[in-house]
């Protein structure tokens, strides 16, 4: 009989923190999105590889512009050169 007069409150209390714990949990979006939490971690991966893929892409044809010019202007100056010597 003296059990009992320190489960029921202790149960009581251990209660009060469970309801605690799931309202806690419920306010801070713990259960918002319960289908796409196992592949946000891939997902982020993805994109974090497609936003480089799209950096590489876009410089990759001014380097390319670069060269072009380099070598178009390498070949303006030889034919310069040889009308000079003419």
């Amino acid at each position: 009989m003296l059990s009992i007069f320190l489960l029921i409150p202790l149960s009581l209390m251990l209660f009060v923190v469970a309801i605690w714990a799931v309202r806690y949990a419920v306010k801070s979006n713990q259960f918002e999105d319960l289908d796409n939490a196992s592949q946000r971690i891939i997902l982020d991966d993805r994109q974090e590889r497609r936003q480089t893929m799209q950096a590489h892409e876009r410089s990759a044809p001014t380097q390319q512009q670069d060269k072009t010019a380099a070598i178009d202007g390498n070949n303006d100056h030889s034919e310069i050169n040889k009308d000079s010597e003419i």
